[in-house]
């Protein structure tokens, strides 16, 4: 499963040229369908309207076939076809190619303009958020970066302790050396020394603990994302005692990170971040119903796309599976509107995602009637009033 980032979508945010080309088909990950190369057929029947498209274009054969070629030799790559999730985006462009297996199901749906068409991707990113993960245990840490759809390792190693000799030393050693002898033992005087040592290793968790929460806050000082521990539930209430991280949560997911595969782990996390994103959407939606008819909200494509070009939309809402057609000049800062794909048309309401989502603000794609304004397509909720 592809990991994508926001490097990768600035990536594709930049390419420019007068056939970029956007694929996308719902795929599967087994069954009957992968056997008979549904998928592989989908993609297929897609490449050969692009085809026709780009040949009414007047584009020559010979381009149209390099253009093509990367996806071409796709359709016949069973290999390929047995490792897909629930959708497959291609975007072509002359002289670049790059494909992404996802977990979001695409309607089949291709997009020939001067740039990439990623409003479908919006999902992967906004809505399901991102948020951090950490693997706590009393002799390692491990960090990761996730969304609801994608999980990946965060290099902490030169931040944080890797166990806790590193920060207690020869201390920590004698005192682990002390515990196993005396749980090895017998009689009064040992079990005595027993309750000492478990204290002796309490107190160094806790010193343990605070240098990882020193260490992370060099990386997380400026972050918002929510962070969820994975731990036992005595070494998480300690965690708590020493965190600094404004946005860790209350709630943890308990027991023994080490015994987990990352996928597991994740869908553990994910189970728990999850009502805190739910509760953020709620919240977004209803501040953009309570501000409409404001100077903090827009409706109008004609008002959004520049406002989200100079960075003022905190939240972008954009009703699924429609469109709005036109162009925009930036000289006079003008969206026109033509009504019918031709040439010079371009998704507006791709290039308000982009641009709100490049920005740092928050895109949704919602069903029609979760629309704040149900009269619009696009609504927003701007940082301050125009």
């Amino acid at each position: 499963m592809y990991i994508i980032t926001r490097e990768i979508f600035a990536e594709l945010a930049k390419v420019r040229n007068d056939h970029c080309v956007s694929l996308f088909i719902p795929t599967h990950r087994a069954g009957q369908e992968v056997l008979q190369k549904v998928d592989a057929i989908k993609l297929k029947n897609q490449l050969a309207a692009v085809r026709t498209t780009l040949e009414e274009e007047g584009m020559s054969v010979r381009d149209i076939d390099h253009l093509l070629a990367p996806a071409t030799k796709l359709v016949d790559d069973q290999e390929f076809w047995h490792h897909q999730s629930d959708g497959l985006a291609i975007f072509l462009a002359p002289g670049f190619a790059k494909h992404l297996t996802l977990p979001l199901a695409f309607e089949a749906f291709y997009y020939i303009g001067k740039s990439f068409y990623l409003k479908p991707l919006m999902p992967m990113f906004t809505g399901d958020g991102r948020f951090f993960i950490l693997a706590l245990e009393s002799e390692q840490v491990r960090m990761y970066e996730a969304t609801r759809h994608s999980i990946a390792d965060v290099i902490i190693k030169d931040l944080v302790p890797s166990d806790p000799g590193e920060v207690v030393g020869y201390d920590h050693e004698e005192t682990q050396l002390q515990f196993r002898s005396q749980q090895e033992g017998q009689g009064n005087a040992i079990y005595h020394g027993h309750g000492g040592a478990v204290a002796d290793k309490q107190d160094e968790t806790l010193r343990y603990f605070r240098a990882i929460d020193r260490g992370l806050m060099k990386m997380l000082h400026d972050e918002t994302p929510p962070m969820v521990v994975a731990s036992q539930d005595h070494l998480f209430a300690m965690y708590q005692e020493v965190n600094t991280y404004p946005h860790l949560l209350d709630q943890h997911v308990p027991g023994n990170p080490s015994e987990w595969d990352k996928v597991l782990l994740h869908e553990k996390a994910w189970e728990v971040v999850r009502p805190v994103f739910d509760e953020r959407r709620k919240e977004k939606l209803a501040a953009l119903s309570d501000q409409l008819d404001t100077g903090k909200t827009a409706t109008s494509i004609h008002d959004i796309v520049p406002a989200a070009i100079d960075g003022r939309i905190d939240t972008l809402v954009l009703r699924n599976r429609a469109d709005i057609l036109g162009a925009y000049n930036p000289a006079t800062r003008r969206v026109h509107l033509n009504g019918a794909a031709n040439g010079s048309d371009r998704s507006m309401m791709n290039l308000a995602a982009i641009e709100t989502f490049l920005n740092g603000g928050t895109v949704y794609l919602v069903e029609e009637e979760e629309m704040p304004h149900a009269g619009s397509k696009v609504n927003a909720l701007l940082r301050y009033a125009s």
